[in-house]
Parts: C-alpha cells; structure tokens; sequence
C-alpha cells in the first residue's frame, strides 16, 4: 500500500530516469508489491479478516457479506486493493481470503475495509448494500497485531452492533502447503438426501484458534474426494511443521447454519508422512455426540493421501531470476474515436501534446519497460483505413513495417502514434481478437520453453463497444493457457459493460463453444475514474492483478525463474 504524501527513498529500479519518474515509479511498485527492488525497506503482511453482529439486509435470509480492501492515494481518491470471497447467510463471517500487504514503517498507509452484502453476480457494488466500514492505518493494525473496530456506516453512524476484526502477521515463509484430501463414511448431516461436506483449516496462535482455508464444498456426498489445494505454510502453522493444526468438517447449509460433522487436530509433519497407497487417517470426532453415545467412535474418517511441502516462487522472485516481460501496445482507430484534428476527438492531441490516450501508454507503459530488458516494443493499431490500399486493417504496426514493428522505448510507441495518426483513416469495427490472436503466437513460443523466462503483457486502449465479443471471448480463453495478461483501458464515455463482462473478477470467462478460461488474465479500467486523480493511479490499478497473473502462469506449470534469483 502507499501513502498520499510523496518520499524520497532508495529507487526500486535503475538509476537512468529523472527525479519525477524515478518517484512515479517508485510510488507504483510500493502499493501493489509487484515491483520490490527496495526490499529491505518492506515488509510483507498478511491481514485476516473477521466480523461480528453485522446487519442483516436480507429478508427471509441473512447477509451475504464480503469485505473490499481499498486504499487511500489521496485525501478523497479510494483505490480497491482485493476482496475476499462472499459468505453466505452470515452475520458472522471468518474470511478465508487473506490480503498481503507491503508495510513501510516511514509511511502512513491508509485503508478501508468496507463490508456489502452481496445478492448479484455483478463486480460492481454500487447495486449491493453496504453493511459497514472502517478506516484505520496499516500502522494502527501492525502494532495492535489483532484490531477490533466497530463499523460505521457512510454518515459515520454505528452500523448497528457491527464489527470487524483484522489480524495481522508478518510473512516470512514463501512456502506452500499442497494437499489431496478426501473422507469416508461421514454423518449424514441433511433429512433430505446426503451431507454437502468441506474442510476448514485453522492455525493456532496466541488467541485461539484462526481460520486459514475452506475447502471446496462437495455435494450429497458421505464420501468426498476434494479437488487439489494449497495453503501457504505460514497462514497454517507460520512455518512451523509441528505446530497444531485444527481440521473441521461441516455440512454446507444454504442458510447459513452449516452442521459441525467432526474435528481432529493434527500437524504438517504427521500430515506429510501421507502417501497415495497408504493415506493418513484422522477420526473425525464429534465432542457432542461422543458424550452422548457409549460406543461412539467417530462421525467419519477423513483421509490425507498427499501433503507436500514446496517453495512457491514470488514475483519478484521471477523477475530477479531472469524472467522478462515483454510489452505490447494496441490501440484503438476506429471512427467513434471522432475527427483527430477536433477537438472533441478522443485522438486530438492537445496543444499541451497529450490525450486520453497517450496519457493512458505513459502511464503503464513507464512502470512495465523497466522489466524489459532491450526496450523494444510491438505496437498496433485496429480498425482504421491504412495506406496504400486503404483496406480497413485490425492489425497494423503504428511504424508500418510488418517485419519489424519494434519501436525503442516508450518514446518509440509515442513517436510512431503521433505519425501514424495523420497518415490512417478511422474507420471499424472494434475487434480485438486479432491483435490478441497475434500475441497469443508470441507467447505460444514462449511457451515451450522449459523455465518461466518470458511473460507478455497486451495493452489495448479503445473507445467502444466491442465488436467482435464472441471471438475475443474465445481468444481469451485460449490465452489464459499461455504466458499473457491483457490490459483493457477504456477512454471516453462509451458504455463498458462488456469490457466488465471480458475481466473474469465477477465469474469465470467463457468462450461461445462453452470452454472455459483457466486463468483470469483480462484487467479492465475506464481511464475517466482517474481523471482527477494522482496521475501514478492509473498505473497502480490496471497494474494491481499483473503479479497474482504472472505467477499463477508459472506456479500452474511449475516453472522456476531461468537462475536462482538469491545467488550465493
């Protein structure tokens, strides 16, 4: 997270910028950890979140309540840093979603956790209603290590009896936790059909016992085999491997009262001793019932067939260690962008010589070039007219040289915008599924390759409504199997829903043929959010899924960087 007032202190990249953007870039990589090169000046923390007696907005129901993460970058500007998953039927949620945060002792990082509760499947929370809210600095949470706070509504009236709990934990363990799991024989919890079981692992720690994971929930099913999941080693036993770990299992209830089946306590290392052919075997044991049956022994048996214990890679772990990530540009031609020689032009060029739309590539493009080593970049226009055919084109290199559309640096893609501007006729449709398609085969090659050394980054910029939804639906999530992101920054006042529906926050993408996307790799922003806002803001929001998508990438095919990233 970073503060809303600007300090000096050691630059997090090379030495070659000037003062102003050696700030800029430095205030970007500080609130979203995807940049760390002033590593001894952070660190690392993990908030868990919990509430109590928050107001029930459902009838006939409870809240489904959810807590958003924001942080200030200014005295009125609120930027979202994550949100935990939704609980359902609950006044009383323990979120199993954790938030890492950068902790800088020198800066006052504000935050606000804002609880909704949510009835919809849509990303924006404007329709859903708000249950509550605290503001507090990551400092206050630091020193208290567990913050009880009660909740405010806007009018910074009590949310009724509401309250929030943050926990914070600093993390020094990148290691993971894989587990394959399954059970036999549990209670039949439900009078109509079979128990919906899932798992809840918690931690000790000084206070009691802290929810660390849930588990998928399994369906009518006694005897469940739960999909592979991993649980960061600190958030389960701060690396410990001895230290206890508590494992229960419940029956889902759409109500919100979800069954207690059974509970055992257990710990890494007997977890790990776990194989395949021969699994370990916990009872689950129900206290309540024990005490009332003589011969009770167990209300089922939960298995461990696999527990490894795996150094996960961080970002920054694959940026030092060699991986580059290369930088591509589209941007949108199409006659709804308006004459560029008006002035109502979403092209023009004003005599200050900015737009939308050049403001939109300085801002990203400064932050990413500094993770490219040779500096050179593909830029494409869609959807105009180009010489000397002037056939309409979804994929013409701002230079116009097919064979090589590289250009030096971010100056090189501004350069060749301001010359290739004059030179094309707008025109359309809006299709992005070509130019998609054309860095798909970039990262297609990277994809052979045996280590994580290549990642690329698309950014596309456009006015419009999309044209050709369901191609780039399915290009998308072809792309999601490859080393790619895809940056959508929407200028104008066009209606973006569509541009929502393509970031899978809110659900997972589909392609028409019903496949679907195995990563979520589309970040969507509309650059008029940030028109009066610190102009680095741009660049922190479009750029704050970027890690999570990198190493999500690599984790998944088990990728180490191209060299060790922590040389003797």
């Amino acid at each position: 997270v970073r503060c809303d007032e600007p300090r000096r202190v050691q630059p997090c990249v090379s030495q070659r910028q000037d003062a102003e953007l050696s700030s800029v870039l430095h205030r970007a990589c500080r609130i979203y950890s995807w940049s760390q090169m002033a590593a001894p000046c952070v660190t690392k923390v993990e908030l868990t979140v919990s509430c109590d007696n928050l107001l029930d907005k459902d009838v006939g129901s409870k809240s489904d309540p959810l807590c958003v993460l924001l942080s200030n970058a200014s005295d009125t500007q609120w930027f979202e840093v994550g949100r935990t998953e939704r609980v359902n039927n609950c006044l009383h949620p323990k979120f199993a979603k954790k938030f890492d945060i950068d902790y800088y002792f020198e800066i006052v990082q504000k935050l606000k956790f804002a609880i909704y509760d949510i009835d919809n499947k849509t990303i924006d929370l404007s329709d859903d209603d708000f249950l509550g809210e605290l503001e507090c600095t990551l400092g206050q949470i630091v020193s208290c290590k567990k913050l009880t706070r009660p909740l405010v509504l806007k009018n910074k009236k009590p949310a009724g009896k509401g309250t929030i709990t943050i926990c914070a934990e600093e993390v020094k363990d990148n290691r993971v936790v894989n587990f394959e799991m399954e059970a036999r024989k549990l209670d039949n919890k439900d009078f109509f059909g079979k128990s919906d079981p899932y798992l809840e692992f918690y931690k000790q720690t000084e206070t009691g016992w802290q929810l660390a994971h849930r588990t998928e929930v399994i369906k009518n099913n006694l005897n469940p085999v739960w999909k592979p999941f991993k649980i960061p080693l600190q958030s389960l036993c701060n690396g410990d491997l001895e230290k206890p770990v508590k494992v229960e299992c419940y029956d889902y209830d759409n109500d919100g009262s979800h069954d207690l089946i059974g509970t055992f306590e257990t710990n890494v290392a007997r977890m790990q001793q776990a194989t395949r052919s021969s699994p370990a075997e916990f009872d689950c044991v129900n206290s309540k019932k024990k005490q009332k049956k003589k011969n009770y022994k167990n209300s089922g048996v939960v298995c461990v067939k696999f527990c490894e214990v795996v150094k996960e890679f961080t970002f920054l772990d694959y940026i030092m260690g060699g991986c580059q990530i290369n930088f591509i540009v589209g941007i949108d031609f199409t006659g709804s962008n308006g004459d560029p020689r008006s002035p109502e032009s979403l092209h023009y060029i004003s005599p200050q010589g900015y737009n939308e739309y050049l403001t939109a590539i300085w801002s990203v493009g400064m932050v990413i070039q500094d993770y490219d080593s040779d500096k050179m970049f593909p830029a494409f226009g869609f959807g105009a007219q180009i010489p000397p055919t002037w056939q309409v084109s979804h994929e013409f290199p701002l230079n116009f040289n097919p064979s090589n559309p590289f250009l030096a640096g971010i100056e090189g893609i501004v350069e060749a915008y301001r010359i290739c501007l004059p030179q094309v006729k707008l025109y359309g449709p809006t299709n992005f599924s070509p130019i998609i398609n054309n860095v798909a085969r970039f990262a297609s090659q990277a994809a052979q390759q045996k280590t994580a050394s290549q990642y690329y980054v698309l950014l596309i910029i456009t006015d419009g409504v999309i044209t050709d939804l369901d191609q780039t639906r399915g290009a998308i999530v072809s792309a999601s199997r490859l080393p790619m992101s895809i940056i959508i920054i929407g200028v104008g006042g066009a209606d973006f829903s569509a541009m929502e529906f393509l970031d899978g926050d809110n659900g997972v993408l589909r392609a028409p043929t019903g496949e679907t996307a195995i990563r979520d790799i589309v970040q969507f922003v509309p650059f008029r959010q940030f028109l009066n806002a610190p102009k680095e803001a741009l660049a922190q929001s479009v750029l704050a899924e970027l890690p999570q998508q990198v190493t999500s990438y690599f984790r998944m095919l088990k990728l180490q960087p191209p060299h060790s990233p922590n040389p003797a």
